[in-house]
């Protein structure tokens, strides 16, 4: 009997011990930084502790997704070689549920730290309960944001960063994040933890992928392209580079093309790219396709509004 208990027990413990293991963790030679010195502010209960899980692709690819984030971090990627001074945070997506924490994140790091950019993946909190009010999609994912941003900034001497040169980039769900957080930066969601929270958490430029949540519910594509009243652009909105696929099937060109309206009603600078093939959540993944050349319209564009030397 007592041989039972202890087999029990050990199990158990073993089982306690892969799960609390099956965090995602980045490649070695990158470590997480917890963007919270204690407990997160507005705190959700998730499902369950943190997990990694894969699927798979129409095409075969594996896709690494993240759940039940109740701890957020970021990881910083240093350029591979010449440092070019600017710094770029990056918000995978997966609808405020999930990260698509490779596809739309790790890939994304690899190649701006090719070019000699600064990446620093957010895993943001998720999933989180949508809120009524202002910033009801995920009020806790745009405090992580903010106060990265804000983290980012106030260690740009020592991480060889501009701070004048602080972008963000964003892919769906993400892609909202980037215009959540180009219009709300005046004002953090939080109280101030300590001296990062009391710098600018605005991004200098912005680039967002087949965003979603951008669109307000229930308007008529054809007629009428109502941008989303949590976003409220203004002059001070940095420029933006938006990319597209016509035939995204998950949120469709119309959130888009709303906040394209938008920022150019307002006056802001604002480049679009809207390509007929690509579908949804192809990130880097489009060989074939003429939307695959986004990379480099990236970097032209960074160049034309001088975060790059062209």
């Amino acid at each position: 009997m007592k041989y039972l208990i202890f087999v029990f027990v050990a199990l158990f413990a073993a089982g306690r011990m892969i799960a609390q293991t099956n965090v995602w963790e980045p490649a070695p030679g990158h470590v997480q930084i917890p963007i919270w010195p204690g407990a997160a502010p507005d705190v959700q209960r998730v499902p369950g502790p943190e997990y990694v899980t894969n699927t798979l692709t129409p095409k075969g690819e594996s896709v690494v997704w993240v759940r039940n984030v109740s701890k957020p971090t970021m990881t910083v990627y240093s350029p591979a070689g010449t440092n070019m001074g600017v710094a770029i945070l990056v918000f995978p997506g997966g609808g405020y549920n999930e990260l698509a924490m490779d596809l739309e994140g790790t890939d994304i790091c690899d190649w701006l730290t090719s070019r000699g950019i600064t990446a620093v993946l957010l895993k943001y909190r998720v999933p989180t309960k949508p809120k009524v009010g202002p910033y009801g999609e995920s009020p806790q994912a745009l405090e992580d944001a903010q106060r990265t941003l804000g983290l980012v900034r106030s260690h740009a001497v020592e991480w060889q960063i501009d701070p004048h040169k602080i972008g963000v980039i964003g892919f769906s769900a993400g892609g909202a994040m980037v215009a959540e957080l180009s219009n709300h930066f005046k004002k953090r969601l939080y109280a101030a933890v300590d001296a990062a929270d009391r710098v600018s958490c605005r991004p200098d430029f912005a680039i967002a992928c087949y965003p979603g949540h951008l669109w307000e519910e229930g308007t008529d594509l054809e007629f009428n392209l109502k941008l989303n009243p949590d976003v409220l652009v203004t002059t001070d909105t940095p420029p933006t580079f938006l990319l597209q696929a016509e035939n995204d099937k998950v949120d469709g060109i119309g959130q888009a093309l709303a906040y394209y309206i938008g920022l150019a009603k307002a006056g802001v600078p604002v480049e679009m790219h809207l390509y007929a093939q690509g579908g949804h959540g192809f990130g880097l993944r489009a060989q074939g396709l003429p939307v695959a050349q986004w990379p480099q319209l990236v970097e032209t564009w960074l160049g034309t509004i001088r975060m790059l030397s062209n």
